[in-house]
């Protein structure tokens, strides 16, 4: 149940897809002055080292932020700019040498004036240790409430939030496949709870049938439950060389109750992704939305 550690994926591609998104929704969210509580189910480390152990063994962030940062597209989409802009604040000018999770993208953006809220749960003994440490070193630590705990059943106590404004992150890893029937259930029962909510759901795009059901299987829920929603999809295709053994090529994330502006600006960042990640056969983007 514990072998998967995000460590070994950190900065790779589905890591910019999935911190483009959330970057760009909390920007929307904490444009308004009234304070927001987000929720992150499956919070990770928190903060991670591209020149570990973990990161040098898999070397995905070589094909993630690595070379989207030594690439760039020009002109550079906003949503990317603020994504590599993050990402730079937490590395020595010139050098990169630690990625934000997601924890750590969101506490960057929300506003200790404004009494915002940050939720974390981690249920990996190591990766919870590893998160409660980072916390620590938070100047704003009042403002974060880490468990280690189940996200699924610990999300239920802090919906609606006090406010009635926040962002709910859900990215299990989905190394079992009951995680994919459990994101559907909590999302529907948190909708039930706090409709006006935003929730992100990430997901891998691979060939499991419960991946492939997921984002109709959150069309349906959210359809049912009156609400826009937005979904998009990165795929960076594989070289020849990778035919046999690719690894994850592309993944996803469903937004439900998206900012009304990210669909415009998901999609030149989404083109420029395929553009700057790409691999060869297969790369493609999708962007779809309803509501």
């Amino acid at each position: 149940m514990f072998s998967y550690r995000h460590g070994f994926h950190a900065g790779n591609h589905a890591d910019v897809l999935k911190h483009t998104v959330l970057i760009a929704v909390l920007k929307h969210l904490t444009a308004k002055p009234t304070a927001i509580t987000v929720v992150d189910t499956h919070a990770g480390a928190g903060l991670y080292r591209l020149d570990d152990d973990f990161a040098a063994t898999s070397g995905e962030a070589a094909e993630g932020i690595v070379r989207l940062r030594q690439q760039p597209p020009e002109p550079l989409a906003p949503l990317l700019a603020d994504y590599l802009e993050l990402v730079a604040s937490f590395n020595k000018a010139g050098s990169l040498k630690v990625y934000p999770g997601s924890p750590f993208v969101a506490q960057a953006l929300l506003r200790p004036e404004a009494k915002d809220k940050l939720r974390l749960f981690e249920l990996h003994p190591t990766d919870s240790k590893a998160l409660a440490a980072h916390v620590e070193q938070i100047e704003a630590q009042r403002m974060v409430t880490q468990v280690k705990a189940d996200g699924f059943e610990g999300l239920k106590a802090h919906l609606p939030p006090p406010s009635r404004r926040g962002l709910v992150l859900i990215d299990p890893s989905y190394e079992i496949k009951t995680d994919y029937g459990k994101v559907t259930a909590c999302v529907q029962d948190s909708l039930k709870r706090f409709a006006t909510g935003t929730y992100m759901v990430w997901y891998p795009v691979i060939p499991r049938p419960e991946a492939h059901d997921l984002p109709r299987r959150l069309k349906t829920v959210t359809n049912n439950a009156g609400k826009p929603w937005l979904h998009a999809v990165l795929n960076i295709g594989h070289a020849e060389a990778k035919a046999e053994r690719p690894g994850l090529t592309a993944s996803g994330v469903f937004v439900i109750n998206p900012p009304h502006t990210l669909k415009a600006g998901l999609k030149p960042a989404l083109e420029q992704m395929v553009e700057a990640l790409g691999q060869g056969r297969g790369q493609s983007h999708l962007l779809e939305s309803a509501g």
